[in-house]
């Protein structure tokens, strides 16, 4: 037991013993991630973790990091704490996976205006799940105690993760020609991103988000926006293993305008049918009620696909075929085209 207190820094409203609590609730849902690597003690300066580069002729480190964003007002005000934390890494890992690489460890960062002990251990029991999901090590993190900063009640959550990839083996995107196949991965939810334009139209702060709309079965308006964040690592690193794969994009802010084109090489674009994207019910309730242009979703949501794939034509079944059999409904989305402006064409 430390015997580190100071009555006048708890005065100013920081209670370092909070801190102390925090750590020892915690330990519990880090020792889940354990398994993944060797690893220090939480609690020290630094988090260790061994590295195993068997099979990996040159490493490439990957590095990751993001936070959750407006999203958190949804726990908030559901007082449900422990699934941000899975979008919290999902939004790191998933990234990584795009250049090809595997996730090892995650660091999650959490700031808060009071440290309840029983929250915070809530919000890391969702990073542990989000990193036993992606096959990532819990290695460390910070939680700041922010009086005077934030509201008592809320928090902000980010993170940070390193994967590794063999040079070899990164995904090269200039292999792209006219005529390949673009799979696309269906989503969760809305994800982790454009709550903002969310919480305006539903106006979640003055609404019953406990209500229930038919298209959306039995979860409430508020379970289906706080859906976590899908982790799409294993069923990629599946495919990876079977299939060359030419390119991978995480469909995040900024829709199918903005994350597809990343994953092409110039004078590439893409073609998709509308008929044929898988549009989740909660995107469809989102534009009826906030009279949003569908270019506007398209721009801003992932619009049910959370994560793409490019491979050529004659290696569309099996991909297709492997990322079933590893549970995810994966699709014929579109095609490439030659496009001197590149982007993403939907007819």
């Amino acid at each position: 037991m430390s015997k580190s207190f100071s009555e006048s820094y708890k005065a100013a409203g920081v209670d370092i013993t909070a801190g102390y609590k925090s750590v020892e609730l915690m330990k519990q849902h880090i020792a889940k991630t354990m398994v993944f690597g060797d690893t220090s003690d939480v609690g020290g300066f630094g988090g260790l973790f061994h590295l195993d580069l068997e099979g990996i002729s040159e490493p490439v480190l990957v590095s990751g990091t993001d936070g959750v964003g407006t999203k958190l007002k949804l726990a908030f005000l559901l007082d449900k704490h422990d699934t941000v934390g899975i979008d919290c890494v999902a939004m790191c890992v998933n990234d990584i996976i795009c250049v090809g690489a595997k996730p090892l460890f995650f660091l999650d960062y959490i700031a808060c205006g009071k440290n309840y002990p029983e929250k915070i251990a809530q919000i890391v029991s969702g990073v542990a799940e989000g990193c036993v999901q992606s096959c990532s090590a819990l290695i460390g993190g910070e939680t700041a105690e922010m009086p005077g900063f934030y509201p008592e009640d809320e928090y902000d959550l980010a993170g940070f993760a390193v994967g590794v990839c063999d040079k070899s083996k990164v995904l090269d995107k200039e292999s792209i020609r006219p005529g390949d196949v673009l799979i696309g991965l269906p989503s969760s939810g809305i994800h982790s991103n454009g709550f903002s334009l969310v919480r305006k139209v539903f106006d979640v702060e003055n609404t019953d988000l406990g209500r229930h709309y038919d298209e959306l079965g039995e979860k409430s308006l508020g379970e289906t926006l706080l859906t976590p964040t899908k982790i799409y690592v294993k069923p990629m690193l599946s495919l990876f293993q079977h299939v060359t794969v030419k390119s991978v994009s995480h469909v995040t802010g900024g829709g199918f305008y903005e994350n597809i084109p990343r994953s092409l090489p110039k004078g590439i674009g893409v073609k998709i049918r509308r008929s044929d994207v898988r549009v989740l019910p909660i995107f469809d309730i989102l534009m009826k009620e906030g009279g949003i242009p569908e270019r506007d979703m398209f721009n801003t949501y992932n619009m049910g696909v959370g994560m793409t794939a490019v491979v050529a034509p004659e290696d569309a079944d099996e991909a297709i075929r492997v990322l079933h059999e590893a549970g995810e409904d994966a699709y014929v989305l579109g095609e490439t085209v030659a496009a001197e402006e590149g982007g993403v064409t939907i007819c």
